[in-house]
């Protein structure tokens, strides 16, 4: 199992948090174990605020803050709080490759399913499968990968910590095959073939979610120096939505949009 490529040059600081069981405005809790994250996906909005909220001066995918005291914390805060779904993780991957050396993710996730707490996992990290035992003590749970394109050098363009997209994919059929309920995100959509991502993603994805690429003025540099200028049109994020939709329904697969693809209707699904 490779849960990414080795990182170098990263600032590693282990600190104690205060709060780990916080609010979400995508779910009702999120579980953050790290602020930092190895994978630096050039496109992730933590990166917008992250530096300046946590104080660091190094670049994104430079420093990670490891909470060593996130499953203590949880614990306490499990027993006070409203039953809800936590989101692992909202800012950070819960799965980065610091995770196989301090277990914090396994630990607070066996802390939630005592709990009884329903949870939704998302990475772009095979070590996530090393978990299937904890994920398999949960009453109501779900597991998913981050899958933007089916092209390889695309994905390590753009995310070049996370593990490779055929890797993830083949991920998500081991999971499902443990009987966990599973789903991939692709987004924010990336150059690729639509046809291709769907075929791979038939029989392992329970559902789809459909994104574009936001806060693109902070990536677009990114964009242009690559050639990629094209991919950055609202054209070019409705083209391949309407590709892959048109494959998930020859497919009968079960899907969600999660922007406004429609006038009116941003959450088309089937």
């Amino acid at each position: 199992m490779n849960p990414g490529p080795k990182q170098t040059m990263i600032k590693i600081t282990e600190i104690q948090a205060k709060s780990i069981l916080n609010k979400s405005k995508i779910y009702d809790y999120c579980v953050n174990c790290y602020t930092g994250c190895q994978l630096n996906c050039r496109y992730c909005y933590a990166a917008l605020f992250m530096r300046r909220y946590s104080g660091h001066s190094e670049p994104w995918g430079a420093f990670v803050d490891v909470k060593v005291n996130a499953p203590e914390v949880l614990e306490k805060q499990a027993l006070k709080a409203k039953k809800g779904v936590v989101w692992l993780s909202s800012v950070c991957d819960a799965y980065q490759p610091l995770e196989a050396k301090y277990n914090l993710t396994r630990r607070c996730l066996e802390i939630l399913a005592a709990a009884r707490f329903p949870a939704s996992v998302q990475t772009k990290s095979v070590l996530v499968l090393r978990d299937i035992d904890v994920f398999k003590k949960f009453e109501d749970i779900q597991v998913g990968f981050t899958v933007a394109t089916d092209d390889e050098l695309t994905a390590r363009l753009f995310e070049p910590g996370a593990s490779p997209v055929a890797e993830r994919i083949e991920a998500l059929g081991v999971l499902k095959t443990n009987g966990i309920r599973t789903f991939a995100f692709v987004g924010p959509l990336l150059p690729g073939n639509p046809e291709k991502l769907v075929a791979a993603l038939e029989g392992k994805a329970d559902e789809i979610l459909i994104d574009r690429m936001n806060y693109l003025d902070t990536i677009k540099a990114f964009y242009l120096r690559h050639n990629l200028g094209q991919a950055m049109s609202d054209a070019f994020f409705a083209d391949q939505t309407k590709r892959l939709v048109a494959e998930l329904r020859n497919r009968n697969m079960k899907f969600e949009i999660v922007w406004e693809y429609n006038p009116g209707s941003s959450s088309e699904t089937k």
